[in-house]
């Protein structure tokens, strides 16, 4: 055998001899010992290879590895020339603990490919040398015959070579929502994974009947190796956020260098000395670096953490917070997330008549109306009364009301049937007693229908099934009427319904019966092959969830576009996309095998134009993503299945449903929902608009003060006059402003329609031209005012000491005042509400409290050569506070104005 060869093969398109033949293997005695053992040296053990990942001291060194972070450490070296070891203390702690948390949260996104390899399970039930044998799933190989049953886990990849009535729940791989019905068929070559009914594969359950298949991959080989290797060659993309303030901070680290080289070139050519140059560039330096920048977005993204929290979304990577305010598209799976994931009986046909059902979800209660929306007593309308009993009879599901909610046990389809019933009045236990059943017919895909025999106390026995109408319908001879006794069948009328009700979407199972003879106990095909009575059918649906419209059209609202990716049906699919009015409003749909046939560009093109992207496999998810990224969109995805994983990575924001997710899938996400709720992820939009937002606020007003105290630097070198503040002074300022002024700006409630404007272009800066504009207009109005009174002061014969305080809270009285501009960019203070921010107050008399011990304790006097100030001095500071609120608030007016006028 080359086995080399086999590992490439189209096991759907082979007849199970030919995949015997090029195994080597014999589907009734397995393989021999000997072979085993050759084949287990060759192929290695069935277990998922872990790529080997870098170290912990590796990856905690590479969080220093940014330009802003570089600028710290350069001022906290600055500070230790200095030798203020206090404030090279606090530098460095900010950029510790920004490591830390990078470190901490990157160790748990890098778990999910350790989660993936835990979902192979441990032991196989096969055929050896003719033996029935249970042995560690790890020692499958290639050609071993595996036995499969209800309950059980797949081990490895399978071709099926014998099925009776097997189902296997595949949603953790395909996203199908409903389990898959299997055979041993020859399929076509181009069958997409969701249409490989004579495959099973590993990590996936048997719900129901038994098999018997010939193992074809293992380990790595196998489709969840698969999803292993794209996990694991995912690249993770940086966010937004990171990629503007590394973008920004670069700018900010060569101005700033820029500054000092000037400024000690200038004075060392004017005669200065080139050691009070260097203390002069370090000066320098020092006040142009934003300190509390890092803390500031740390702290301000953690912030964000908690609100989300509270919303039901769990954030794992800090910068995911800020990443959603920027989504632009959200590729959202179908079921549990825009839908329920709970089948519910909507309509039901019987006796040629109509009713609908209200309630949705498994709790058993709703009522029941007619063609005329009047409610009715279920019990008064015999036939109505049979379906709902067939229903519950034909039935192999159990509904369990737990703690917090009501369950079912079993196939979603047959559990919507108990609860259709139980709405009724009906009991499963007391029908079950009346009608005890005494034989079956097992579901069949070939057969398409099942059937149960019930006899007892109430009765001859007779037959239910339930099954599709185009199979049962040929059977019957009548139907059943209003009054409960048959009536001639019309199947050209029953036909036309049944395509009606189809082309809404809702998933239509028939019902019919069969009285036998008395005595009869067993049932076989040939007592259902005619003569039945036709009692209607009951349509059902995974209704949408209640929030799922409305976040949707937030969404749309917000001009983020919302698209489904799903492993269901194209029918089912595009039904759904129709209540939710997805755009653009054909839906059209893009399946996955459609999506094979597409090269990069064509996809591309096609994404723009297709709402629904159907019968999805694990390799297109990530393709899709990369197709709307390409277009220039922050993406976001959604996924609760181990086939999600690679695209929740690929994605610049995963998300990963809590309740029905898979431990993969929430390891791979940067974002975990607690209820699996599409409408969590809009208010988690609004809340990132909010962080962002916050962020501006926060740049926009810090970004003056350090622009101010560089100038103020720069224009005493080159005038050649004594430095208005010491560096000491300067980090004084710095630190304590931007923790107590500054960071209360992350605290700021989000501003009226703030989900009413468009995501941000991903290529535009951090800051807009008009911001730009206003930074620099308030760090020229910071170095007139501290210059000019520092300069004053002198003047009136006061020592430097005096003059330099003055210049010091210059620059705190001018950052307090500033700070009520900046709660919003574009509205007065007065307009977001003078007191809807308390933090912002409380850090204001705090700012307050500390600058006058600054300015008058004898203590803070000798560290920071400051010294008391007179009334006169305290009246023209304030002054100068006043001056550049209103010239702000004025600029805000003139540029909203002319934004109008130019509309």
């Amino acid at each position: 055998m080359e086995m080399q060869s086999i590992l490439a093969k189209h096991w759907h398109h082979l007849p199970v001899s030919e995949v015997l033949d090029l195994l080597e293997t014999n589907s009734d005695k397995g393989l021999d010992t000997f072979e085993v053992a050759n084949r287990q040296e060759y192929y290695g053990p069935n277990v998922l290879t872990l790529e080997k990942r870098q170290g912990p001291l590796i990856r905690f060194l590479l969080q220093f590895h940014q330009p802003l972070v570089y600028i710290l450490l350069a001022s906290a070296l600055i500070t230790a020339v200095l030798q203020e070891w206090v404030d090279m203390g606090v530098i460095l702690g900010v950029v510790i603990l920004n490591a830390m948390i990078g470190f901490f949260q990157e160790g748990k996104a890098l778990d999910a490919i350790v989660a993936l390899a835990q979902v192979i399970i441990s032991e196989a039930t096969l055929l050896r040398g003719g033996e029935r044998q249970r042995i560690d799933a790890s020692d499958l190989v290639p050609g071993d015959i595996v036995l499969l049953q209800a309950g059980d886990k797949v081990p490895a990849d399978l071709r099926l070579i014998w099925t009776r009535e097997l189902r296997i729940d595949e949603s953790t791989l395909t996203g199908e929502s409903v389990p898959a019905e299997k055979n041993s068929g020859i399929l076509e070559r181009d069958s997409v994974l969701a249409e490989r009914k004579n495959m099973a594969y590993s990590s996936t359950m048997v719900t129901s009947g038994s098999g018997r298949g010939i193992v074809v991959a293992t380990g790595d080989n196998t489709e969840i190796g698969s999803i292993s290797k794209l996990i694991s060659s995912v690249e993770i993309l940086a966010t937004p956020l990171t990629r503007k303030i590394a973008h920004f901070s670069g700018i900010l680290l060569y101005v700033i260098l820029g500054m000092a080289i000037v400024t000690f070139l200038v004075g060392t050519l004017r005669g200065e000395s080139w050691l009070y140059m260097f203390k002069a560039a370090v000066a320098l330096a020092v006040g142009a670096v934003p300190e509390g920048l890092p803390a500031a977005v740390t702290i301000t993204l953690a912030i964000g953490v908690k609100r989300m929290a509270k919303r039901n979304a769990i954030i794992k990577r800090l910068p995911a917070v800020e990443t959603l305010g920027s989504t632009s598209v959200i590729c959202s799976d179908k079921t549990g997330t825009l839908t329920r994931n709970e089948m519910t009986v909507q309509m039901i046909v019987a006796g040629t008549e109509r009713f609908s059902v209200s309630g949705i979800g498994y709790a058993p209660k709703g009522k029941f109306f007619d063609q005329s929306a009047e409610q009715i007593d279920p019990r008064t309308r015999p036939a109505l009364m049979e379906v709902l009993r067939a229903g519950l009879l034909c039935n192999d599901a159990l509904l369990r009301e737990t703690e917090s909610a009501w369950r079912i046990q079993g196939d979603p389809t047959e559990g919507a049937l108990i609860v259709a019933a139980c709405k009724s009045g009906l009991s499963h236990e007391e029908e079950l007693a009346r009608w005890p059943r005494l034989d079956a017919i097992p579901f069949g895909s070939e057969r398409q229908y099942m059937g149960t025999l019930h006899g007892g106390s109430a009765g001859e026995p007779v037959v239910y099934l339930k099954g599709s109408i185009e199979v049962l319908l040929p059977r019957c001879e009548t139907v059943l009427g209003a009054d409960g006794e048959p009536t001639d069948l019309d199947s050209a009328r029953i036909y036309d319904q049944v395509n009606k009700i189809a082309s809404k979407g809702l998933r239509i199972l028939g019902f019919a019966s069969k009285k036998l003879p008395p005595g009869t106990a067993t049932v076989t095909l040939d007592d259902v092959a005619g003569g039945l009575v036709f009692l209607g059918f009951q349509c059902m649906v995974d209704p949408l969830r209640n929030e799922a419209l409305h976040a949707v059209h937030a969404c749309q609202r917000a001009g983020i576009q919302v698209k489904m990716i799903t492993g269901d049906h194209p029918g089912t699919a595009v039904a759904i996309a129709r209540q939710l009015n997805l755009d653009p409003p054909d839906f059209p749909v893009l399946t996955g095998r459609d999506l094979g046939k597409l090269s990069d560009a064509e996809l591309i093109e096609a994404v723009v134009d297709t709402a629904v992207f159907a019968r999805m496999s694990p390799e297109h998810k990530p393709r899709l993503v990369e197709a709307f990224q390409t277009r220039g969109n922050v993406v976001a995805m959604t996924g609760d299945g181990v086939n999600d994983a690679p695209a929740l990575r690929r994605a610049d924001i995963g998300v990963a449903m809590g309740l029905a997710g898979t431990e993969v899938a929430r390891q791979a996400a940067d974002m975990v929902l607690t209820d699996d709720n599409f409408a969590t992820i809009e208010a988690a939009v609004e809340e990132g608009r909010g962080v962002f937002d916050n962020l501006i606020k926060f740049i926009t007003w810090t970004l003056p003060t350090n622009i101010g105290e560089g100038l103020v630097i720069m224009v005493a070198v080159l005038a050649g006059v004594t430095l208005p503040i010491l560096p000491v002074q300067i980090l004084w300022v710095n630190m304590t402003s931007a923790v107590l002024l500054g960071l209360m700006l992350a605290f700021e409630p989000k501003e009226a329609g703030i989900m009413k404007r468009p995501p941000r272009d991903p290529q535009r800066p951090i800051l807009s031209g008009i911001l730009i504009f206003r930074i620099g207009l308030v760090g020229v109005l910071l170095l007139a005012g501290s210059f000019g009174l520092f300069k004053w002061t002198l003047s009136r014969g006061a020592g430097e000491a005096e003059a330099r305080t003055v210049a010091v809270n210059v620059f705190v009285i001018g950052e307090l005042f500033y700070l009520f501009n900046c709660r919003s960019l574009t509205r007065s203070m007065f307009a977001v509400g003078l007191f809807s921010n308390p933090w912002l107050l409380g850090g204001v008399t705090l700012m307050t409290v500390l600058q006058v011990l600054f300015t008058y304790s004898p203590v803070m006097n000798r560290m920071f050569k400051s010294a008391p100030l007179g009334l006169e001095s305290w009246a023209l500071i304030l002054a100068v506070g006043l001056i550049i609120y209103s010239v702000v608030e004025i600029q805000k007016w003139l540029w909203l104005r002319w934004k109008k006028v130019n509309r």
